[in-house]
């Protein structure tokens, strides 16, 4: 028999309860089974995915984009003389780690710098695009899908294509560019291996934005990758609203201030020569005393509003009046 007095339990609050591995494993994402579903985050990767900015906080962005496309489809038109036609998927924030280990093989990545940020950015373009390109431009029939050779590398022809058409997207995004800010994107090199395209830590933060070209029934998509830290020069531009943010200005308001500021009163004072004396000299002054200044006829007197000089001029008379005749402007001291 055991003893309710002396059971060593009895104090214990009743609501008291001792975690065991099973369930601090499954608070901490530990030993998730392999039937969960893979969007389902558990409470560690929710922390380390805090810090993950949202496009949204750069609307400026999705403009720049909206132009792009815009521009893309005009050059590329007149590029294959076909009717090309170019649309904005989506935009999406990622690791840089999360965006090559997505990216579908084989596929062209294009490494290209933007000068005035003194940083790169990424372009990648998916197999069935570029075969559609080569084949448009060489020649290829109207109505009939590219064909696509599997298990070889693409030739000198169509990586110089390539590179045309890569050097043209450029162009076009440069111009998006130019109502917020000028950079010139300017093209690096190609690669075929997403590891030799490493522009940046995999755990950084980057902006995805997927486009997608078609031409009938052929095409294919471009991905434009942009990482964080390389938008941070213009991170301030990239905050606004709208584009006239930038250059709003108010003529009425602006007009109205110019008026009134020309017919503001301002009290002006007129500085013959300053001195030091000593504060004994100046307790024996009596009436009648007289302070030598040590300037000759010729000096200049100084002319100040508050304590900003203004001009430098030459004291003189007209008619029974003390006047200054100005002859410049005064230099700002410090």
């Amino acid at each position: 028999m055991v003893d309710e007095k002396n059971d060593p339990h009895e104090n214990e609050p009743q609501d008291s309860k001792v975690l065991n591995q099973e369930e601090i494993d499954s608070i901490l994402g530990y030993g998730v089974s392999v039937t969960d579903t893979a969007s389902q985050k558990n409470g560690v990767q929710a922390i380390l995915n805090s810090n993950m900015v949202s496009y949204e906080r750069l609307p400026m962005l999705e403009i720049v984009f909206d132009r792009l496309i815009r521009l893309m489809a005009t050059s590329l038109r007149n590029f294959t003389q076909d009717n090309v036609e170019a649309s904005l998927e989506s935009i999406e924030s990622m690791r840089f780690g999360e965006y090559i280990d997505s990216l579908t093989l084989p596929t062209l990545l294009s490494v290209f710098k933007a000068e005035e940020w003194d940083n790169y950015c990424l372009m990648s373009l998916d197999s069935s695009l570029i075969y559609s390109m080569v084949d448009v431009l060489l020649g290829g029939r109207r109505g009939t899908a590219a064909m696509r050779i599997e298990g070889r590398p693409y030739t000198t022809i169509e990586l110089n294509i390539i590179k045309e058409i890569i050097q043209l997207i450029l162009a076009d995004l440069s111009t998006a560019f130019d109502p917020i800010t000028s950079v010139g994107f300017i093209f690096d090199r190609l690669e075929t291996n997403p590891r030799f395209a490493t522009i940046t830590r995999m755990s950084n933060a980057v902006i995805v934005a997927h486009l997608r070209i078609d031409m009938e029934d052929r095409g294919g998509r471009i991905d434009l990758m942009i990482p964080y830290a390389t938008l941070e020069p213009v991170r301030e531009l990239l905050l606004q609203m709208f584009m006239g943010e930038r250059f709003g200005r108010d003529t009425i308001w602006e007009n109205h201030l110019m008026s009134q500021l020309w017919e503001t009163n301002v009290d002006i004072h007129a500085v013959l020569k300053e001195t030091s004396i000593h504060l004994s000299d100046v307790s024996g002054w009596q009436k009648g005393s007289f302070l030598p200044l040590d300037m000759a006829p010729q000096d200049q007197v100084t002319v100040f509003c508050g304590d900003v000089p203004l001009f430098n001029g030459a004291l003189g008379r007209h008619e029974d009046r003390v006047v200054i005749r100005i002859e410049g402007k005064a230099e700002k001291n410090g």
